[in-house]
């Protein structure tokens, strides 16, 4: 499966008194590929909740590989792979201009309702939009 990518410059508020990210900026920039890639097929925090679901992150995970430094352009890219589980696991790969991986990541978003009840099952409306971006990834 391919992958939707976000072009981004680090800022200045980013880096430290060394002129490296702080590694928390690193989840910040997978949030926003995420959600770039998420808005377009439904799937983002608002969309999720105008069809009467939430996906709180339940799980994350980042491999830090090499430092991005200020004004270096990036690229944030993201996918989601489909899951029999009621979730939505999607996968980050931060890369600097020159195609090196800087960092490597996934978040969970497990499905409730508007109450937090867990999905026992990913409801139809939201199975229908990974169906959607999946197959859009795989033609890139």
């Amino acid at each position: 499966m391919k992958m939707h990518t976000t072009s981004l410059t680090v800022r200045f508020n980013e880096v430290d008194s060394y002129n490296v990210a702080w590694h928390g900026h690193y989840i910040a920039w997978m949030e926003v590929g995420r959600n770039d890639l998420a808005m377009q097929f439904g799937l983002d925090a608002q969309q999720l909740t105008e069809e009467g679901y939430l996906g709180p992150v339940v799980g994350l995970e980042v491999k830090y590989l090499h430092p991005a430094c200020f004004k270096d352009q990036i690229t944030v890219c993201t996918n989601l792979r489909p899951c029999d589980a009621a979730v939505l696991v999607f996968y980050n790969e931060i890369r600097s201009s020159d195609g090196r991986t800087l960092a490597t990541g996934r978040t969970t978003h497990a499905l409730t309702d508007l109450q937090g009840v867990l999905q026992l099952r990913t409801p139809p409306v939201i199975a229908e939009r990974i169906l959607r971006m999946t197959e859009w990834l795989d033609r890139l």
